[in-house]
């Protein structure tokens, strides 16, 4: 890892630099279609008369309220390192049918249904966060899963997602337990950019009795084909899996100048009581 952060936090800086005050496009996990629906996921979203932060406020909505994307609209709004269109959109209060225009940011990216309940993933703000290795921080993206009942907020579980750059594509899936003692099931939600260089960050989170608990997030990313930091987890289900634990696997390949690869390897066992992990 001590390999990996000096890299990543010098594509970080590049990143910014070359991007200061150009919002001429939206980052991809915010580009939503039209005549589909999607699901508010921020808590009281500002529904506005325009696609305009400064545009008279019409309603708001709550978490999980879904609607109809009507039009995507070219206006580009940026808060922190999250920049996203604003939409044309419709949705359902009782027995009237309403109009009117949300910030991407406030939708979720993902969502799913299961077992009655519904998870919701979905970026949330962005901080300064200082880097052990330098001087200074960088902006940091935050993302949560929410997990609802109807509007009642259940849980919810906030992580990192790197950089504006690493918001180019967003995925939210629902797995099986894994054969992990008394797990429900278990949501992957990642986000990653579209260029070398640019890490991918996965979020396993496992669901146990209404709440959810976040296992340790997996970075990978490689660069043209001279470096490489993999890493994964192997369940029980999976082979080479152990019981009631999930084992940690990393591999980092780089090349040295006379083209040879040099490979590092590492894995460590967490073990699984039905209710939390810790480090074997």
């Amino acid at each position: 890892m001590k390999t990996l952060l000096p890299i990543l936090f010098l594509f970080t800086v590049q990143i910014f630099s070359a991007q200061e005050g150009n919002y001429d496009y939206a980052n991809g996990v915010f580009q939503f279609e039209e005549n589909k629906t999607q699901k508010i996921f921020t808590d009281w979203t500002r529904i506005r008369q325009s696609p305009n932060v400064n545009a008279q406020i019409l309603d708001s909505l709550q978490t999980n309220w879904q609607v109809l994307i009507l039009k995507k609209d070219e206006t580009i709004l940026k808060l922190g390192e999250r920049r996203a269109n604003w939409y044309k959109i419709s949705y359902q209060k009782g027995d009237k049918t309403s109009e009117g225009y949300v910030w991407g940011g406030n939708l979720a990216v993902g969502y799913r249904n299961k077992n009655g309940y519904d998870f919701l993933f979905g970026l949330t703000k962005t901080l300064n966060k200082k880097s052990p290795d330098f001087d200074g921080s960088v902006p940091q993206n935050y993302a949560s899963v929410k997990m609802l009942k109807g509007n009642v907020l259940l849980d919810e579980v906030s992580f990192e997602t790197g950089s504006g750059e690493n918001l180019n594509f967003a995925g939210f899936s629902i797995e099986s337990g894994h054969e992990l003692k008394d797990a429900e099931l278990t949501l992957k939600a990642t986000t990653s950019g579209g260029a070398c260089g640019v890490p991918t960050y996965d979020q396993y989170i496992l669901l146990k009795s209404k709440k959810l608990i976040s296992l340790p997030q997996l970075i990978n990313v490689s660069d043209a084909g001279v470096y490489y930091h993999s890493e994964k987890f192997v369940f029980p289900n999976d082979k080479g899996g152990i019981p009631d634990a999930f084992i940690f696997k990393m591999e980092e390949m780089e090349k040295d100048d006379n083209d040879r690869e040099k490979k590092k390897r590492s894995s460590k066992t967490y073990v699984w009581d039905g209710n939390s992990y810790r480090f074997k």
